[in-house]
């Protein structure tokens, strides 16, 4: 009996151990895979999400929107005495910010992170031609003191209320030899270590370092022996890339990848919504709204859309209400501009622009438009209203989108033709160097008081003297923007800085440089055993936290 009863004891072991098996591997599938790895150029949402595992910002907003340091120890206030306003030549005000950085940060080959990679980030980084295109620009800062090997001082030529958000350190021990060989314009975005050498670990001083690297493939990546922090709860991690978002769920279901990233680069909303109708106890989902602000670009070199009226007409025949309602059971909200109403500096005065065929037609025929024999307007001079419309391909979401909007624009006699490029093209080269010919749609993904500096600003259009860099991908200029950005960002008085706002989201509103579409409520699909995962629905992502992810 004794024996029977120490058997059976041990069979229910075996068979618990099978049922709930160790779990120190953490496979994620990505629906696009990173055009670069280094982690100020090119301002892709999976390049940061897949850097956030491995090298971290100095400080990034958190879940609950509050500005948190990662590598420092306290974050710089003029409270505490770490930002002070300092006299400048002239009369005019600056500041000089603080960073002290974490005693016992390490690369992960063991060098210590120290305020010389802060300097020389921020050599490289207020170089024009660098390339970056960083959502905090290190060129904020004129001159950067090194008082000890954790402390360094950035003297900012302006009072700016983004003083104390600063992103990623580079190692100079390892990117330096490269700025030193060339410092020509192109010569470190061609030889950065992080695209020529992406295991060398020195590279990284976050919880995990990548061990292995295969192009448009996947990222393996495995603790930083030198991490001071969190130990991390996984012996790996591996970014696993699927384009096709199809076959993206086919691989979630079968157990090939454990879960989905959530941050606009997995599985589209309805994939989600219907898994989890057909799948509700599989695993754990969670539709986060986010500030993820989906939209289509207007090319201003465009001459059919040099014309507002036309560019509204485009806006009003869009019947994007139905399209949520139909597509995303009305979670994402539509957009009225860049700002989402998650947003403390959201205008709620400025109106969505609601679907109207009749005043589109109207509209068109104002601006010298009219229906052809095949349906399609044309002006005086013979020029047929036809573009081209392109998105990422293999995005099943984005391309139903599209071949709604074509259907709605075709009854208000505008003909679109669909060109779509895998995701690395798009962003790796179409949008940097804006060879797309009228419209492309994607998502832009800002953090919680970033100004639209970065997107909509005169000189972030890229063009050959950033080499770049930039992110206003629709070339949208205009000096009233410029100057709001500007004061914007060197205003700290709260009601002044949501009244400038407000005259910034009423300018994009009225001049239409790109189609706003809706905000998305990222769908987050992970193993009912994973614990610590944190979604932030904001900029920066939930891998900045990723040492805190294990298994329940």
């Amino acid at each position: 009996m004794k024996f029977r009863a120490a058997l059976a004891l041990l069979l229910a072991t075996a068979g618990a151990a099978t049922a709930q098996p160790k779990h120190d591997t953490l496979t994620i599938g990505i629906a696009q895979f990173p055009s670069s790895l280094q982690p100020d150029i090119d301002p892709e949402v999976v390049r940061g999400y897949a850097m956030g595992f491995v090298i971290r910002q100095i400080t990034a907003f958190d879940k609950d929107w509050h500005n948190t340091c990662l590598l420092c120890t306290e974050l710089p206030t003029l409270d505490n005495g770490l930002a002070k306003i300092e006299d400048l030549p002239g009369g005019k005000k600056g500041m000089a910010v603080t960073i002290k950085l974490k005693p016992d940060l390490q690369w992960g080959d063991g060098q210590p992170v120290t305020a010389k990679d802060i300097a020389f980030t921020w050599k490289l980084g207020s170089d024009p031609s660098s390339g970056f295109s960083n959502g905090n620009p290190w060129n904020r800062a004129t001159k950067v003191d090194v008082v000890d090997d954790h402390t360094a001082v950035l003297h900012l030529d302006k009072v700016r209320s983004d003083y104390n958000q600063w992103d990623q350190i580079l190692p100079e021990h390892i990117e330096g030899a490269i700025v030193a060989k060339d410092n020509s314009a192109g010569a470190y975005i061609n030889g950065t270590n992080y695209n020529r050498a992406p295991i060398n670990p020195g590279l990284y001083d976050g919880p995990f370092i990548i061990t292995s690297y295969e192009s448009g493939n996947q990222i393996v990546m495995e603790p930083n022996p030198h991490w001071s922090g969190t130990k991390p709860g996984f012996k790996r991690i591996v970014l696993r890339h699927i384009e096709n978002t199809a076959a993206l769920q086919a691989n979630l279901l079968s157990g090939d990848v454990d879960m989905v990233a959530g941050e606009g680069v997995g599985l589209t909303i309805d994939q989600a919504l219907s898994l989890q109708k057909a799948h509700p106890d599989q695993f754990h989902y969670e539709f986060k709204p986010s500030l993820t602000y989906e939209h289509i670009d207007l090319k201003k070199e465009n001459k059919l859309l040099a014309d507002v009226r036309v560019r509204r007409a485009l806006l009003m025949a869009m019947d994007r209400q139905t399209m949520v309602d139909r597509l995303f059971q009305g979670k994402q909200p539509v957009a009225a501009t860049w700002v989402n109403p998650l947003s403390p500096m959201y205008d709620a005065s400025i109106p969505v622009v609601k679907f109207d065929l009749p005043g589109a037609k109207a509209l068109l025929k104002e601006a010298g438009w009219t229906p052809g024999s095949d349906g399609v307007c044309r002006n005086a001079a013979g020029d047929r209203l036809a573009f081209e419309l392109g998105t990422t391909a293999g995005n099943r979401l984005r391309e139903l989108q599209e071949q709604v909007l074509q259907s709605n624009w075709k009854n208000a006699c505008i003909e679109v033709t669909l060109k779509n490029e895998p995701a690395r093209t798009l962003f790796g080269d179409t949008l940097k160097h804006r060879t797309y010919t009228a419209m492309e749609m994607y998502g832009w993904s800002s953090a919680v008081t970033e100004s639209p500096f970065r997107t909509l600003g005169t000189s972030q259009i890229p063009n050959q003297a950033n080499n770049f860099g930039g992110a206003n991908y629709p070339g949208f200029s205009d000096a009233k923007m410029d100057a709001d950005i500007t004061a914007v960002d060197g205003e700290l008085d709260p009601a002044k800085q949501k009244a400038i706002w407000a005259d910034m989201q009423k300018l994009y509103a009225d001049q239409i440089p790109v189609l706003p579409l809706f905000f998305r409520a990222e769908p987050h699909i992970t193993p009912t055993w994973l614990q610590g995962y944190t979604p932030t629905g904001q900029g920066d992502v939930s891998s900045y936290w990723a040492e805190n992810w294990h298994a329940g």
